[in-house]
């Protein structure tokens, strides 16, 4: 796949954050904006970028993010990374392969020594709740890839912290940083701090003030 850079998404991309774990009740996904994809179960992710164009692929992402935290963050981690309570699904290629088994587990669940392990959302939230989830699991950042860069980053949040630096100069440099960012799953574009962060910094004290909060989070879930 090609890798699309971010600043071919940074201007329609408004990330949800991923806060706090989800509820043990399945809650409704709210997917208004995102195409419609039928009663019939897709066997492959229709969300992603080269597939919807970037303004809906980054809307997927968001959806999928608040999704996730609601019902999945409680077993497979903050920002998909798993204690070991459950499979990281950050490993999950994002190609046809992961998308079967990510489908098939979503519809049905799953029950070991008949104690259920994952409650079957398939009927409860429905496919366009599903793949938008997919599409926020599979853009997880590489933890190598964050690492190379946290220093950095670290650096940035500082200054917007402090209140200083050149704002414009540090949206590009955060972008280009994003652009070199792997995501673990193999898809093209990494939903990290720095694009997060790049997304936000929008000439504003409150964009200054997201966007710092966003490197916060980001560099502490990447630990």
């Amino acid at each position: 796949m090609t890798k699309l850079t971010l600043s071919a998404v940074i201007l329609a991309m408004l990330p949800t954050l991923t806060l706090a774990h989800g509820d043990v009740a399945p809650q409704a996904v709210d997917t208004a904006g995102l195409p419609e994809n039928g009663e019939d179960w897709l066997t492959e992710n229709p969300y992603r970028a080269e597939e919807v164009g970037v303004e809906t692929w980054a809307l997927a992402v968001s959806i999928g993010a608040s999704g996730y935290n609601q019902n999945c963050a409680r077993c497979h981690g903050l920002e998909v990374i798993s204690g070991g309570l459950a499979p990281d699904l950050r490993f999950l290629e994002a190609e046809e392969y992961g998308d079967e088994w990510y489908a098939e587990r979503f519809q049905d669940g799953y029950t070991q020594n008949g104690i259920t392990k994952m409650p079957a959302f398939g009927e409860l939230l429905g496919q366009d709740a599903a793949w938008a989830i997919r599409t926020y699991i599979e853009t997880r950042p590489d933890d190598d890839s964050m690492a190379d860069v946290a220093d950095e980053l670290k650096g940035i949040r500082d200054v917007l912290a402090a209140g200083g630096g050149d704002l414009d100069a540090l949206k590009i440099r955060l972008a280009s940083i994003a652009d070199n960012i792997e995501t673990v799953s193999g898809a093209p574009v990494a939903d990290s701090a720095a694009s997060r962060a790049a997304a936000l910094l929008d000439g504003t004290d409150l964009g200054v003030s997201r966007a710092t909060e966003a490197l916060t989070i980001g560099l502490s879930a990447a630990h």
